[in-house]
């Protein structure tokens, strides 16, 4: 097992190109099991989902953004949008196609530089793919300019906080990072106002998954293709005593039922662009 087994966001430092690259092809490798090990971003993007109004204009467009296997894609197709699916990986976007066929436009994008025109969507929807950018202001800032005036925004990211039980158990065996950073609220808040956008329409909520093992977690995080850590890391094998260790150090948080949580601090946000 590599230390490549790694909870991954927004660094503190800016994506170079190289890393962009890098996030693709995680994706990219992880794009054949991805469904298996994505039960927390179904729960997300299903809570983001329900956000939108019950009943779409026909004719209406739908912006699917960091769209990965086509799930939420499929699900703006049911809802009656005419549905766009972007993703940064090719693979990803092979399999969104295997999953709607020809009743979406696939697009191979990078959220900070989308190569679309101003004002075609009526909604733009896109959940836990954010984070990968280096300033969530842009990306924002992007789908604003595509989304018409009186369009909805919808997206999820990541907040400060979001597996603290990983991270702490992490401390305890080395000195590595091995969790990344996530924006604080108010960073979160900052982003949006930078990118001429309305904070009301957040909401930060945590929500905890459970796993028998600290092994089961970040096989479910590199299920999802989690696997590209912005920040300096030991190089190599993870041993049979560092994974002992942590198994040791998470295991003070085993809740009343035997299970390990794994909590994320999600903000969800919806906004009405003006």
């Amino acid at each position: 097992m590599t230390n490549g087994m790694n909870a991954v966001t927004h660094g503190q430092h800016e994506i170079q190109p190289q890393d962009k690259k890098a996030i693709a092809e995680a994706f990219g490798r992880a794009a054949k099991h991805y469904d298996k090990a994505a039960a927390f971003q179904r729960q997300v993007g299903h809570l983001l989902l329900d956000k939108l109004p019950a009943v779409s204009q026909v004719g209406s467009r739908a912006l699917d953004l960091g769209c990965g296997t086509g799930y939420f894609s499929d699900q703006l197709l049911q809802r009656g949008y005419r549905v766009s699916a972007a993703d940064l990986s090719v693979q990803m976007l092979a399999h969104a196609k295997k999953r709607c066929g020809d009743m979406v436009t696939y697009i191979e994008a990078d959220a900070e530089n989308l190569p679309l025109e101003e004002n075609q969507f009526d909604i733009a929807f896109s959940s836990l793919a954010l984070q990968w950018c280096d300033d969530l202001s842009v990306p924002l800032a992007e789908l604003k300019r595509v989304v018409k005036p009186g369009g909805l925004i919808l997206f999820s990211t990541l907040a400060d906080g979001s597996l603290y039980e990983l991270a702490k158990s992490w401390q305890q065996v080395d000195q590595y990072q091995h969790v990344n950073e996530f924006l604080s609220p108010k960073a979160i808040k900052l982003a949006l106002a930078q990118a001429g956008c309305s904070s009301d329409g957040l909401e930060f909520t945590p929500i905890t998954m459970q796993y028998n093992t600290a092994v089961e977690l970040m096989k479910d995080l590199k299920g999802i293709g989690a696997t590209h850590l912005q920040q300096e890391r030991k190089a190599g094998l993870a041993g049979r005593k560092t994974i002992q260790a942590l198994e040791n150090a998470y295991a003070e948080f085993r809740d009343e039922n035997g299970q390990l949580p794994a909590t994320y601090q999600v903000c969800f946000g919806v906004i009405i662009n003006d």
